[in-house]
Order: structure tokens, then sequence, then C-alpha cells
């Protein structure tokens, strides 16, 4: 894949791993559409990037906007070529987390996914290619401690990358998945569980104890050059993939392992 001359929409594009994207892709030559629920946010990025960008905000949980968000690339652009659903929340805590936190959850970090490759993956089809890299989480592949709506639904974006791929890799449709640990973000900064100082605290901690803290940009780094090699699995912090095999060769040992990372965490 070379992205350079590509039209690409980037969601939750105003902060963090996806205004550095958004930098990265124009840099390397892509005409971007900077999306985020903050549209002071997505303008101020998209006007330091210049002509190459252009802003919209709304909720892409909502089908109609992520409609919106691709007339305005079509129009302004061309045709989308790749998909970045990186918008995502955090959630509750654990069973305590409210309908509402499950449902919030569930629309952003699953369901907004979704409903973008609805709209985008048949016209990719008919026409033979086109990217889309969902934004999950080590989360998604490990677990979250502190968070069950987190944990949860980042497995579910990695499951349902993993089917897109299966499902379409043969017809054009490339597809990557970004698990990184932690980055320097505001979910890592207090928004992770924005409701529960203790719960928030506890997953944070659980985040910086594991692995280094990476900036955004230097994730966004690692996208691109991915998605050049074309591989599903987006790995920043590669030590992710030996837990990943630890967990898959002895489950038990793993969840015995994670019980007492949690204990330890606790103090």
């Amino acid at each position: 894949m070379e992205i350079a001359g590509k039209v690409a929409i980037v969601t939750g594009a105003g902060a963090g791993i996806g205004a550095a994207l958004a930098h990265r892709l124009v840099a390397g030559g892509v005409r971007v559409v900077v999306a985020d629920l903050d549209p002071d946010t997505a303008a101020k990025v998209a006007g330091e990037l210049g002509a190459n960008a252009v802003a919209v905000g709304g909720d892409v949980g909502d089908e109609q906007v992520v409609a919106e968000l691709i007339a305005v690339a079509e129009r302004e652009f061309g045709p989308v070529d790749l998909y970045f659903a990186n918008a995502g929340i955090g959630g509750g805590p654990g069973l305590d987390s409210t309908e509402e936190q499950w449902a919030a959850a569930l629309n952003v970090n699953v369901m907004a996914h979704v409903r973008a490759a609805r709209l985008l993956v048949p016209g990719w089809v008919e026409r033979g290619s086109g990217y889309f890299v969902s934004t999950a989480s080590a989360a998604g592949l490990l677990t979250q401690i502190g968070s069950a709506p987190y944990s949860v639904t980042k497995h579910a974006a990695v499951g349902f990358a993993e089917w897109l791929s299966v499902t379409y890799g043969d017809q054009g449709v490339r597809v990557s998945c970004l698990c990184p640990m932690g980055v320097d973000t505001r979910l890592l900064t207090g928004e992770l569980i924005p409701d529960d100082p203790d719960a928030a605290a506890l997953a944070i901690k659980a985040v910086k104890t594991a692995g280094a803290v990476l900036s955004p940009e230097d994730v966004a780094d690692t996208v691109v050059e991915a998605m050049a090699a074309e591989h599903f699995l987006i790995l920043p912090h590669p030590e992710v993939l030996q837990m990943y095999r630890n967990k898959g060769s002895d489950y038990d040992r793993w969840l015995a392992g994670m019980r007492r990372f949690q204990t330890m965490l606790r103090g």
C-alpha cells in the first residue's frame, strides 16, 4: 500500500492518535477529512494541515454522520481510499457499569466501525481496493483491568476487523487493526473511566506498569509503516505479541497471572 495520492477519513482526529495520524498522512501525500465529536478541535487540526485537509464535527456512532464524512471527502477530494476508525471512549468500571455506559462504549468502539464498513466496503469491492484501519487496543487482545466495557468492546473491535479481513481480503479490501498499550492521550489521563476515579486510577496504573507510554506521533509512524507492508496486527508495543502468545499457550496460567497483577496494582 502506497498512501501518496489517497483520500482518507480519520475519526477521533481532534487530538491524540487521530490528530497524529492526520498529520502523518498529509505529510505522506494524503488528503484527509479530519473528523471529531468536537468540531473546534477538528477545525484546529485541519487548519494546521492546510489545503489537504477539511474538518467535520459529529458523532461517528451515528451512521448519518459517517455518510456525511464520506460525502464531504468525495466532494472535496474524491472517492475515499482509507478509513481510520479511530474514535474511541472508555466506559464504566465493572459490573456496576450502567446500561448507558455499556451502550455508549458499544456504539463508539464497535458499531461506529460496523456502520462505516457498511457504507464503504461495497464500493471498495467494486473498485477492487480500499483500506480499513481499526483502532482497537492491546486490551482487545489481552484485557483491561478496571474497565469491563472498554475491554469487551475492544475485543469486539478486533473481532470485527478480523471478520472484515477474512470476508473481503480477497476482494481488494485491506484491513489493519491497531492494538497499542499506553499512549499519551486523553484516555490515559483520566477519560478511560471518567465517572469512577478509583477504577480509572487502577486502569491507568495497569497500562503504565505494563510497558512504555508512547507518543501519538510514534504510533502514527508505526501505523503507516505497517500499512505499507499490509500487516493486519499493528503493535506499536512489540511485547504485546509475546503477551498474546503466552495467553494463547496457557489460558489458565495467563488468567492467574492477571489476577496476581491486579492484586499487586491494588497494593
